[in-house]
This record gives C-alpha cells, sequence and structure tokens, in this order.
C-alpha cells in the first residue's frame, strides 16, 4: 500500500484556499470598481448647477460661482451720453383730467406781489385707474300677443348675444390671467371678484378657455404654417404636466419653434422626433438651431446649429469634472469667447461677415480638434459628451 504524504495533502487545502480567496479577491475588486464608477456618478451628480447642466439657477445652492464678467472700470449705473430711460410725458389726447394750480401770490424769496411777471408752466401727471365695476348690459326681449291666434310672439336676440353670459373683454381678461400669467382657475376667480366683484364659477372659466382655442385655432394653423416656410428656426423641448390620471398629473412635453416673428407652442406626450417633424414639416429646409436632444438628430447635420448656451455648460462640465477633460475645456472655453467677441463686433457693425467667416475657419478647426482629443483622452463622460457634440 503507497503512503500519502501527508504534505501533499496539505499542499492541495492550502491550494484550495488560495484558489478561494482568488475568487474572493476578483469579486471584491470588482464590486469596488462598481462602486468607484458609482461615487464618480453621484459625485458629479452632486456638482451639477445651472452652468454646467440644463438645471435652472433657482436650484443652484450658495456657494455657486458663475463666470465673473471682466471689470471695465467705470462706476456703476448709466453712464455718461447713455441713452435716458425715462417716464414720457403722455400726450394731451390721452390726459383724462386738467387742473390748473394757481402761482403763489407773493414771491418766496422778496415777498413781494407777483405780477406782470414771465409765466412758466411746470406739467406734473399722475396716473390713476378709475373704480372697477363690470359694465352689465341688460337685453329686455319684449313679446306681443298676436290678437287673431293668440300666439305669443317674442323678441329675437342676435346670436352673438344669445347664449352668451360673459363679454369679449372679460372672456379676454380670464383667458389672459389663465394664459400668460399662469394662474390657476381659483385664483382667476379670486382675483376677479376682488378687483372687478364679477363673480364666476370654475366651470364658467373653463368654457371661457375653450371658446378661446376655438377662437385661436385657425391663427395657430396660420403661425405654423409661416415657420415652416423660414429659412431659421430655434425649436427645444420641456417638461410639462397635462390632466390628470389616477390621482396624479400626466406627464408631458411643451414644444417651441421660434423664429425672429412668430412663435409657436404645442404641448404633447411625446418628446420624439415626430412632434418635431410635425412642427417642422417634412420640407423644412432653413437653418435648425437645438440642444444635442435626440430627437432632432433626423435634421440634416450641415444645416443644424447647437445652442451655444448649451455647449458653453458642456465645456464647463469638461472643466468642473476636471482631469484631462479640465484643460481641453478651458481651451473650448477661450475658442468660444473668441466667436462671441467677434459676432458682437459683427452686431455692432464694426466687422464685416466676410472677415468673421475667415477668421472662424481658425477657431473651427481647433475646436473640432480639441473635441477629437477629449473623445479619446478625457474622462469617461466628457469623452462621451464630447463624442456626441461631434
Amino acid at each position: 500500500m503507497v503512503e500519502v504524504d501527508p504534505r501533499d495533502a496539505r499542499i492541495a487545502e492550502l491550494e484550495a484556499q488560495v484558489a478561494e480567496r482568488d475568487a474572493r479577491i476578483a469579486e471584491l475588486e470588482n464590486e469596488v470598481k462598481v462602486l468607484t464608477r458609482r461615487v464618480a456618478e453621484l459625485e458629479a451628480r452632486l456638482g451639477l448647477n445651472s452652468t454646467n447642466s440644463s438645471k435652472p439657477p433657482s436650484s443652484d445652492p450658495p456657494g455657486v460661482r458663475r463666470t465673473p464678467r471682466k471689470p471695465t472700470g467705470r462706476r456703476p449705473g448709466g453712464q455718461p451720453g447713455h441713452q435716458p430711460h425715462k417716464r414720457e410725458r403722455l400726450p394731451p389726447e390721452q390726459v383724462g383730467r386738467v387742473i390748473d394750480v394757481p402761482p403763489p401770490e407773493r414771491c418766496s424769496r422778496c415777498n413781494e406781489k407777483l405780477e406782470g411777471g414771465q409765466q412758466q408752466v411746470l406739467v406734473h401727471q399722475v396716473m390713476e385707474i378709475p373704480p372697477l365695476k363690470p359694465l352689465v348690459t341688460e337685453y329686455r326681449c319684449h313679446a306681443l300677443e298676436c290678437a287673431h291666434c293668440g300666439t305669443l310672439n317674442r323678441a329675437v336676440l342676435e346670436s352673438e348675444v344669445a347664449g352668451h353670459v360673459f363679454g369679449e373683454r372679460l372672456s379676454a381678461m380670464v383667458c389672459l390671467l389663465v394664459g400668460k400669467y399662469r394662474l390657476s382657475k381659483r385664483l382667476v376667480r379670486d382675483a376677479l371678484s376682488d378687483l372687478l366683484g364679477v363673480q364666476l364659477s370654475l366651470g364658467a372659466i373653463s368654457k371661457r378657455e375653450q371658446e378661446m382655442s376655438e377662437a385661436l385655432s385657425e391663427p395657430v394653423v396660420q403661425a405654423g404654417e409661416y415657420v415652416r416656410e423660414q429659412d431659421a428656426a430655434n425649436l427645444d423641448e420641456t417638461g410639462w404636466y397635462e390632466g390628470k390620471a389616477g390621482g396624479q398629473q400626466q406627464r408631458a412635453w411643451l414644444w417651441l419653434a421660434a423664429t425672429s416673428l412668430v412663435a409657436v407652442f404645442r404641448i404633447a406626450s411625446s418628446r420624439g422626433s415626430e412632434v418635431a417633424k410635425e412642427l417642422l414639416g417634412e420640407d423644412f429646409a432653413g437653418f435648425l438651431t437645438t440642444d444635442r436632444w435626440s430627437a432632432y438628430n433626423w435634421y440634416d447635420t450641415a444645416l443644424r446649429q447647437l445652442c451655444w448656451s448649451h455647449l458653453t455648460r458642456d465645456f464647463q462640465g469638461f472643466i468642473d469634472r476636471g482631469g484631462e477633460g479640465a484643460t481641453i475645456g478651458r481651451e473650448l472655453m477661450r475658442a468660444r469667447n473668441r466667436m462671441f467677441k467677434w459676432w458682437h463686433r459683427v452686431r455692432d457693425g464694426t466687422m464685416t461677415r466676410e472677415e468673421f467667416a475667415r477668421r472662424m475657419r481658425k477657431v473651427e478647426r481647433k475646436v473640432g480638434r480639441l473635441l477629437r482629443q477629449a473623445a479619446v483622452c478625457a474622462e469617461e463622460k466628457t469623452a462621451g459628451i464630447a463624442a456626441k457634440i461631434l
């Protein structure tokens, strides 16, 4: 019988323990990598603010520093020779009442009686609103009984009056408060009661909104057609809530297509490209300015301009995340500042667009080179954003 060397058994036991520990070490190393990546992601979220993300300035915590303006060396306030901004005197046809204040009888300096001197008039206008009360028009529909058959014949109201309890201006005010000033229906009801003494129910306010929507339907169609025919447009979307389901507000999106003269808003349940295509139309061939949201990737890259506010926040994000990306981000910011400095000169008439385009060729090449460098060398998130921009 061959004897088993106890040392071989011990070696096998130790090898099994080492293998088990190696597996455990590999498992822990993988867990550390996952947690390290998670910590970096959470730290990056903590560092997000309005300067490096789409978060609004109102959400910034104390201590967030925005890029300070370079001091000009001038004192605060209006500068010598600047265009004055003052309240203009209303013309006589807009003055509802004139009160003549007679001059004093004696001189304030020598106490002599004032007579025969040169007269001047200093005009001081005080603006006030008249007492607010509703203008109620009562229509009395008279009736006559036919002497031959006994039929009672009543006066018939015009279609513009029949069925309407509230006038056009009151309905317009309701929709203005709800639409432009974003007041809730309850606040609109209270405001009309407090200011005008007009009592409206919540249902009546909703009906006024529906009437306004129907009245504006045709102009909205015309505005949409105008946008689709322009040489340039800006498109954006933001979160919105539309109605309720199961006791909770339903998620929606408020879309905006803006041109130099017309802006079209649309509320949609989708944030996808089909809404953008519907707003612009399939035949739109102008320049389109957007952010980097994927819903716009269907549009021709040669005609698409990325919003510089979003790009600025991206470059600031490069800087805030540190590492190689921070150096690249500072170079991108310098290129961005150079572009805007020249563009402001074009806007002010001190540089031609041709000269601007010539200077920008070098800047464009530099920005492209920096983004390609960031996509390869920078930290993971910075590299990903640089690749998306490219």
